[in-house]
């Protein structure tokens, strides 16, 4: 049996646990890795051929690092006994309960991990907050795994995640950054040394950035509140951009030049979704309003209204447009993932325009080439008038409107001409992510309208 270095642990296999392991396991070799997670049905598909999520380039690694030093595994007991080092990597959604609901982190399944490691270790660890938590989360940590005052020693460690979805195996393979924060003590220093030295066997040394636990669990927060604080700004010009007949990518273009902004998160469009902007910004929100930063909360959550507001007149706009009325109207969805080159579906504004359009007890049509499994359990209970078809154009046949939802290549060289004439008129598109020609689809014959852009019809 092959002797490795260290074993590395990592509790929940999801977005991030499977990916961040896999790429692990796959530039060291010299180290064990395994993950575990209390869903079997999810262990099954990593140890598939159909891995349970879709990122370009991810099966390759983990079809080249398992059964060799990467392994697939329910038996969290054993793993944990066995390992040095522990990721923890499990689900901290928005709390839907008491004190904090709709706001703080719902840190159970975090807690229940940390006492399953107390419970189960019987050697010295290093632990590794992956999941996306609240600042001071580790001193919570480090209170539940003294609370024993045995002779073991955890030291905990904070090394947030920067991943996009759709990208993740190149932003793994090179990173911007890799943060690793911890206790500014000796032994806490040599855990973080630990951990920079796995990265380091692929990270150059001046992208691997250490810091006090502190400013790491705080940094991951604050980025994405960067990140999606440029769409809502973005996002809330394309209104005026709409009323003005001012054209938002030539805005953005002028905008992203100035070396002081950057041209990256200025593109408009119905809105940011995913697992991590909405939920870390309200996070945020709490946290400030915790410490009496009202003024502070309310210009972060204007933030989130922002993005409600452009998923909320995107409907709006269709109902209107298409004289006041969608019943009994079929409406075609291109994309149903919150982003491209992804299956997931959380927070994805396709889901709240879905609902809206039932409501107006609409016909859906959904489409998209990775997500219609995920798409089926968004609207389960309420798709009695949706159906699923993975071929676009097979899907916009018969249809009064086609709503662009998620930005897939696929969308930008379909044959418009042949949807066009299979559709009802008028026909209406409208594009949530402006990535088609507008332009030529109006001499197809379409009334097209974009995101912050005057919108090209045939009415007089």
């Amino acid at each position: 049996m092959k002797k490795f270095k260290k074993n590395i642990l990592c509790i929940g296999a999801g977005y991030v646990g499977g990916p961040t392991m896999a790429m692990i396991a796959y530039k060291c070799p010299q180290y064990k890795v395994t993950i575990v997670d209390i869903n079997p049905a999810r262990i099954d598909e990593w140890n598939s051929d159909n891995l349970p999520i879709y990122e370009p380039g991810l099966d390759e690694i983990v079809k080249e690092a398992r059964g060799k030093n990467l392994f697939f595994s329910t038996d969290i007991e054993k793993g944990i006994i066995e390992s040095d080092i522990i990721f923890v990597s499990v689900n901290t959604p928005t709390k839907t309960f008491g004190v904090g609901a709709g706001m703080a982190a719902d840190l159970q399944y975090w807690e229940k991990t940390a006492r399953q490691i107390l419970d189960c270790a019987k050697s010295s660890k290093i632990i590794v907050e992956k999941s996306t938590l609240p600042v001071k989360t580790a001193r919570a940590m480090e209170r539940i795994l003294t609370s024993k005052n045995s002779k073991i020693q955890f030291d905990v460690l904070s090394n947030p995640e920067f991943l996009a979805e759709g990208t993740a195996v190149n932003d793994l393979k090179n990173p911007d950054r890799v943060l690793v924060g911890s206790r500014l003590t000796k032994s806490g220093i040599k855990a973080r040394d630990e951990l920079v030295e796995i990265y380091a066997n692929w990270v150059p040394r001046d992208r691997i950035i250490t810091s006090d636990i502190w400013s790491s669990e705080l940094s991951k927060l604050v980025a994405n509140a960067f990140l999606a604080q440029r769409i809502s700004s973005i996002n809330a010009i394309s209104v005026l951009c709409e009323k003005t007949d001012a054209d938002i990518t030539d805005v953005a273009a002028a905008v992203g030049l100035d070396s002081r902004i950057g041209s990256k998160f200025l593109n408009a469009s119905i809105g940011f979704g995913g697992s991590c902007f909405k939920k870390d910004i309200l996070n945020l929100v709490y946290i400030c309003r915790n410490y009496g930063l009202y003024e502070v909360a309310d210009y972060w959550e204007s933030v989130i209204r922002i993005n409600d507001y452009q998923q909320k007149r995107f409907v709006l706009n269709m109902l209107t447009t298409m004289f006041n009325t969608l019943a009994e109207k079929k409406i075609c969805i291109f994309g149903f993932a919150f982003k491209a080159d992804t299956g997931d579906t959380r927070e994805s504004p396709a889901i709240y325009v879905a609902k809206r359009l039932i409501e107006e007890k609409a016909e859906l049509v959904i489409s998209d080439p990775k997500a219609l499994k995920n798409a089926k359990k968004d609207l389960d209970g309420i798709d009695e008038n949706v159906s699923y078809i993975e071929d676009p154009h097979k899907a916009a046949k018969g249809s009064h409107a086609i709503a662009i939802m998620t930005e897939w290549n696929l969308y930008r060289d379909l044959d418009f001409e042949k949807i066009y004439k299979s559709m009802i008129k008028p026909a209406f598109i409208f594009d949530g992510r402006n990535i088609v020609d507008h332009k030529k689809l109006y001499e197809i014959g379409f009334n097209v309208f974009p995101t912050g852009k005057p919108s090209l019809t045939h009415f007089k």
